[in-house]
């Protein structure tokens, strides 16, 4: 269940109440890969399997989904069982770490393995201003979970058309996570595709977008210095603070151009 109610006492002003409020769950699970007990995320309990495949391949232990032998979710207990088709040495010394749904240093050993798993983005398509003001539109539309919360994060993938797959969860990093899973599992080309984001352009989520593979971010927030330095470097168009007609392209201008005459993108 994505979220629960609470019964609450509403102050507004001088006048309270009590009434039920409606928050976001948050679950913690444990992935054990061949055996080992890897690492325990507090995530959205929900699309759970998206969300195992896309974080064991942001963390380098698969590469495709095939690689994925056997997947067991237990969700009565939190955890999820998987068994891969390569023998990956886990040494749980190291490795073994609890993954919080708050921002910033929940992932302690990130770096060791981005000098294998971030990609440098060669896709050259463009998109405009305005497909991509309509797409964060969309995007918005499909915030119910946080409209009625206020605690969730959200990533999205779409073409200039419009969304394709959404998901939301109270972890920034696990949304994306889901959305990674969800493209590996079906199979689905990167070319030509957007990511959409509600959170902040962090070094992490940059790094998780070049993994995923994917050229163009548009979030609705603010990016870090360090974000905006592996765009540039990884040949990722970085887009902030998206709202209403207006936006920030901050790396990598070339993707957003307006129509050229004949309403022809370029390429």
């Amino acid at each position: 269940m994505s979220t629960r109610s609470w019964k609450i006492q509403r102050y507004d002003h001088d006048v309270h109440r009590e009434v039920d409020d409606e928050v976001a769950s948050e679950y913690p699970l444990t992935v054990v890969v061949n055996d080992k007990e890897f690492a325990t995320m507090v995530c959205t309990p929900m699309d759970l399997e998206e969300l195992v495949i896309g974080f064991l391949a942001s963390e380098g232990i698969i590469r495709t989904y095939e690689e994925i032998e056997r997947l067991t979710i237990d969700e009565d207990r939190g955890f999820a069982y998987t068994q891969t088709s390569k023998d990956i040495p886990i040494r749980t010394d190291v490795q073994k770490r609890w993954l919080g749904s708050c921002c910033g240093k929940s992932r302690a050993f990130y770096f060791q393995n981005d000098a294998t798993t971030a990609k440098t983005i060669m896709d050259s398509f463009t998109i405009t201003p305005s497909e991509c003001y309509d797409l964060m539109e969309s995007f918005q539309l499909e915030a119910g979970i946080f409209q009625r919360t206020g605690g969730v994060h959200q990533a999205a993938i779409a073409s200039p058309e419009g969304l394709l797959k959404t998901y939301t969860d109270i972890g920034r990093h696990n949304a994306l996570d889901k959305l990674f899973g969800y493209l590996l599992k079906e199979k689905v080309k990167r070319k030509g595709k957007v990511i959409l984001f509600s959170g902040r352009i962090s070094s992490e989520v940059l790094l998780k977008i070049s993994k995923i593979g994917l050229g163009l971010l548009l979030s609705k927030s603010a990016p870090t210095d360090l974000a905006l330095e592996l765009a540039e470097d990884l040949n990722i168009t970085a887009v902030g603070f998206t709202r209403g007609q207006r936006m920030n392209v901050y790396t990598h201008h070339r993707r957003v151009q307006a129509p050229v005459e004949g309403g022809q993108r370029l390429e």
